[in-house]
């Protein structure tokens, strides 16, 4: 779990009769995990959160993915997400493209910020988003989060946000989960420190930016996603960032994927190497999220720098693409696709790619990309996502195959392998 920190007034004992500076008596909030064994933390505000000034209504929108059509073959796919057009806000621009009863992945290439006074809170998932590019700021309840392209927004259940942007435009892909997404257990001490061979640091988080508490009237809007992407809208008449002072270990963070330090070694480094992030319950449940960032390759005297050929029965996987420098996939790839392959079915590089890939024995790729690998659970494309397929992904590995010369060499090719 990301470190516990303090921020603000709050009393030292928990539960306690506590006033802020202007004298006024608060009132504390848990915002909990696991019911009352997880990680939490302890919110003061002025007002409870209850305090609805209106009757809840259904919002005008709704974020439910739409099934694929039935009797859809198994097949991998390859979804190109920057062909989404731009529009609406963060929250509203949301496309689900793959879903499970677990696990969500959407993509939202917002063009404008949330209104003011307009919040969202996603009551059912927890949410990370990577940042494909664009800046601005999530401001929260614990404060505010800038963000900026290539990082990862940890965000639990049940935060009130508001996305603004400070660029003209911002794309985001979403993976939601079930359970609370945080480091993977096995990277961290007894201490809650990172080890001193894992490839994160906990410090290297970036926690909420605390301001003073809002203390306005008016009408405010919440719009909370339950019951598999209905939208509900409830109103308080007060302002919901409204702490006093908070503490805890549950609260959102952000990350940046430049502070994933990969581990090489000298042959191929198989996906958990590589993981930032898990979910739930692995290898039980839930997922792991991977950062392929730029690194050396192996430099094994024969060592094949493109990944093998894999058929792994336990899980399905997503990868999104931020650049198209990732070798396998060179040539079929366009920055923001994402590529998704059920378990039930193997996959690998394409055509003479492993061949290629001698040529960058212990050098550096450039590549950057972003896995979710689930754990016993099977993921569905979407309707919305089938609108942004690359139809001719099933037959590219044939395609790159009969271009490939049967892993031959032939004269005048740009390459050459070092063990020649």
């Amino acid at each position: 779990m990301p470190p516990v920190i303090r921020r603000g007034s709050l009393p030292s004992s928990p539960h306690t009769e506590f006033y802020a500076k202007d004298g006024a008596f608060t009132l504390e909030e848990i915002h909990g995990s696991y019911g009352f064994s997880g990680p939490h933390s302890r919110k003061i505000h002025y007002r409870y959160p209850t305090v609805q000034a209106l009757p809840p209504k259904s919002g005008d929108f709704n974020l439910r993915p739409k099934p694929a059509p039935a009797g859809a073959v198994l097949q991998p796919y390859h979804l190109l997400t920057g062909r989404i057009p731009y529009g609406k806000d963060a929250i509203r621009a949301r496309v689900p493209l793959v879903v499970g009863p677990s696990t969500d992945l959407s993509a939202s290439r917002p063009n404008r910020s949330m209104p003011k006074d307009v919040f969202f809170r996603n009551g059912e998932r927890h949410e990370a988003y990577f940042v494909q590019d664009g800046s601005g700021v999530f401001s929260t309840e614990y404060g505010d989060l800038p963000f900026r392209k290539g990082h990862y927004l940890v965000i639990p259940k049940g935060t009130t946000y508001s996305v603004a942007l400070s660029s003209k435009t911002a794309w985001f892909l979403i993976v939601e989960s079930r359970y609370p997404i945080d480091f993977p257990p096995h990277y961290l001490n007894s201490a809650g420190q990172a080890k001193l061979m894992a490839p994160v640091v906990e410090t290297q988080i970036e926690a909420p930016e605390f301001r003073a508490p809002v203390r306005r009237a008016g009408r405010f809007a919440i719009d909370v996603k339950h019951d598999g992407g209905r939208i509900t809208r409830i109103s308080l008449g007060h302002h919901p960032f409204d702490l006093v002072g908070w503490e805890g270990a549950l609260y959102p963070f952000a990350f940046d994927v430049k502070n994933h330090h990969g581990i090489a070694r000298d042959i191929h480094t198989a996906p958990p190497m590589h993981q930032t992030f898990e979910s739930g319950s692995p290898p039980n449940s839930g997922f792991s999220v991977c950062s392929f960032v730029p690194q050396m390759e192996g430099w094994h005297a024969k060592e094949i720098p493109a990944p093998y050929s894999h058929f792994n029965v336990d899980s399905d996987e997503c990868m999104f693409f931020s650049n198209v420098n990732y070798g396998a996939r060179k040539g079929v790839i366009e920055a923001g696709s994402l590529t998704f392959h059920p378990g039930a079915i193997p996959h690998g590089p394409q055509g003479d790619a492993a061949l290629r890939s001698t040529s960058s024995r212990g050098k550096m790729t450039h590549r950057l990309a972003v896995m979710v690998d689930t754990f016993f659970e099977s993921l569905q494309v979407t309707a919305q996502g089938l609108k942004y397929r690359d139809p001719g992904y099933i037959l590219s590995w044939a395609k790159a195959d009969a271009g490939s010369n049967g892993g031959k060499r032939t004269a005048g090719e740009p390459w050459f392998s070092p063990a020649q």
